[in-house]
């Protein structure tokens, strides 16, 4: 099994090589032709789910980000990886986080503490030499110091991550920033954001600059401004079911769900089990989304009021974003700043009590509260799709996509059907920016990216997709995604023992049948396939002779059926989960196909 496991490793980097070498050349010729390198303003939701803002047919008033769709792209395919980290070592490098030691492989190592290899370096060092200054601003959780890579000024939110009022472990520059008590962490990200652009435009007008806005909302713990909260008060009570099934008519409406979604999972409660944390949180507290009849006069005054706070925080966020909109504007540089707007996972179903600890007495939302968003709301967030954060299904690594770039991209309001990852980042700014991603860093050569470039997707909606295929790790699961292959019938033998789920589809073209069908391919607790649109492949292939980027043969032979998934679907915890779960011992390990 080890033997096998290390071979998962090797051969997950060896494909990759293979299929960038393939189709990097092609993506990066395909980028519009630019006068000049664009700036760039990546903005980075944290635990925000699918349909959580209004052009993705939530209730919640985001008009600022509504106007970047309005006036640019939404992708109805956009992925993230299933975790904080990962996603934000994949967005800052083109590569997936197991290649960089910052997730692991089933049977390896890999994570939010581990260092990531010197060759794995972030964009803004890539950017510099043709004159970039770049910027970040808010959520860190990437390994090293951001100054010591790249970045010429830094906040780094990420030690203030239990309270959203509480600027304890906020630093700027290294330096711990004013402790005051009208601190709130959005507030502040979008005041180092607006402060960093103005000192550019005074200081370093010439020069293009790249800027990494990293929110922490919605993440828990739900906290937000009292007059917000009040706001969205009433908005919930009707319950997540009700929601739920307006934000599917507002999708459908939208033209991005053509086909029926996800069913909500009533048994499937919190990834991990902190029992504790309900008898804290009283009687108003449930961990698993039954039906909204179902609950107590008390649970629904409760689960609504979370809400309310969910969406407060949201359009906070907006009104930041607002902001930094208007800043760009003010410095004569919006038309010329390709803005991205992504989350780094789906909606959480977590509930837990961490930081100052939870104050049953005090105003749900103020400092003294520790809330989360829990999996009744969470599955509505991610409407259309299932499962949470931490889960590799739709509902864990589906994202909003939002490009604006007035001067590189003419389209308004216009969906774009090809999937897109966050590791194709990195690739379409280098792109931009006229840079080809180097191949070698002290002497030593340097995989190819596994991102590619998604910039043609900018001008023509008919577009191939970047990938041929696409795949997720994370604790111990394992997803793949392909767009060829065989189709599967719309349901699952009865009573079979390995069961490969079809997710909720997303909105589709008429594009020639080659590329139509990008197919989603993930474990079910379930027990039976649900389709919907074109079905899964039952295959996957790996290439005959795949080398690395050193030349070494790692995977050879002829294309292979998928094997069965690594590890058992996970459904509820146990009572004391393991850390670190093992691979059943009836079930093979497969290559990973990037």
């Amino acid at each position: 099994m080890m033997l096998l496991a290390r071979l998962c490793r090797v051969a997950s980097l060896a494909l990759a090589t293979a299929l960038a070498v393939a189709g990097g050349a092609a993506a990066m010729a395909a980028a519009p032709t630019v006068s000049a390198p664009p700036n760039v303003v990546v903005i980075l939701a944290d635990d925000l789910g699918y349909s959580d803002l209004g052009c993705y047919g939530s209730e919640i008033d985001t008009p600022h980000l509504d106007s970047l769709a309005s006036g640019g792209l939404r992708f109805t395919q956009g992925y993230s990886t299933a975790r904080c980290w990962p996603t934000r070592s994949a967005i800052l490098t083109g590569y997936y986080p197991q290649a960089i030691r910052r997730d692991a492989l089933p049977g390896g190592t890999g994570g939010s503490q581990q260092k990531r290899p010197d060759w794995a370096r972030l964009l803004p060092e890539l950017l510099k030499p043709v004159g970039y200054r770049s910027y970040h601003s808010g959520k860190w959780h990437v390994d090293g110091d951001p100054r010591s890579q790249g970045f010429d000024r830094s906040l780094d939110a990420t030690g203030g991550d239990n309270n959203f009022f509480s600027a304890t472990g906020v630093v700027e520059d290294g330096n711990q920033v004013p402790v005051t008590a009208d601190f709130y962490a959005t507030t502040a990200i979008g005041d180092h954001a607006v402060e960093c652009l103005a000192d550019h435009a005074r200081n370093y007008a010439a020069k293009p600059f790249f800027h990494d806005i990293s929110f922490t909302a919605p993440h828990f713990p739900l906290h937000a401004p009292p007059e917000l909260i009040a706001k969205y008060r009433d908005r919930y009570r009707a319950g997540w079911d009700a929601v739920q099934k307006a934000r599917v008519e507002r999708l459908k409406a939208l033209g991005i769900l053509t086909t029926p979604p996800a069913a909500m999972e009533r048994e499937i409660g919190p990834p991990y089990a902190f029992p504790d944390a309900l008898k804290i949180l009283g009687e108003g507290e449930i961990d698993r989304p039954v039906p909204w009849t179902e609950l107590t006069a008390v649970q629904r005054d409760f689960q609504s009021e979370k809400m309310a706070i969910h969406a407060a925080m949201i359009e906070s966020m907006d009104e930041q974003v607002g902001r930094i909109l208007g800043q760009l504007k003010a410095m004569g540089a919006f038309d010329d700043t390709l803005v991205l707007f992504v989350s780094d996972n789906g909606a959480s179903a977590e509930i837990m009590v961490r930081g100052e600890g939870h104050d049953p007495l005090a105003p749900p939302g103020s400092r003294k509260s520790f809330l989360c968003l829990g999996p009744g709301w969470s599955s509505c967030a991610n409407t259309p799709f299932r499962r949470h954060k931490t889960w590799v299904h739709e509902g864990g690594v589906a994202t909003p996509w939002i490009v604006h770039w007035p001067r590189g991209c003419s389209a308004r309001g216009e969906l774009r059907t090809q999937p897109v990852h966050v590791i194709d980042v990195p690739p379409t700014v280098l792109a931009m920016a006229g840079i080809v991603p180097p191949t070698e860093y002290a002497g030593k050569p340097v995989p190819p990216m596994q991102g590619r470039s998604f910039a043609k997707a900018f001008v023509d909606p008919a577009a191939p997709p970047a990938h041929a295929a696409l795949w997720w790790c994370h604790e111990e699961t394992v997803r793949f995604g392909s767009a060829t292959g065989s189709s599967l019938p719309p349901r699952a033998r009865p009573g079979s023992s390995t069961i490969l789920q079809a997710t909720a589809a997303r909105r589709r073209t008429s594009q020639p049948r080659s590329r139509r069908g990008w197919r989603h391919l993930s474990r079910s607790g379930t027990g039976s396939l649900r389709s919907a649109g074109r079905s899964p492949s039952r295959m996957l292939m790996t290439p005959s002779g795949c080398k690395t980027a050193c030349g070494k043969i790692v995977a050879s032979g002829r294309p292979r059926p998928l094997a069965s998934p690594v590890a058992r679907p996970r459904t509820n915890p146990s009572p004391n989960p393991s850390p670190n779960p093992s691979p059943s011992p009836n079930r093979s390990l497969v290559l990973p196909i990037l």
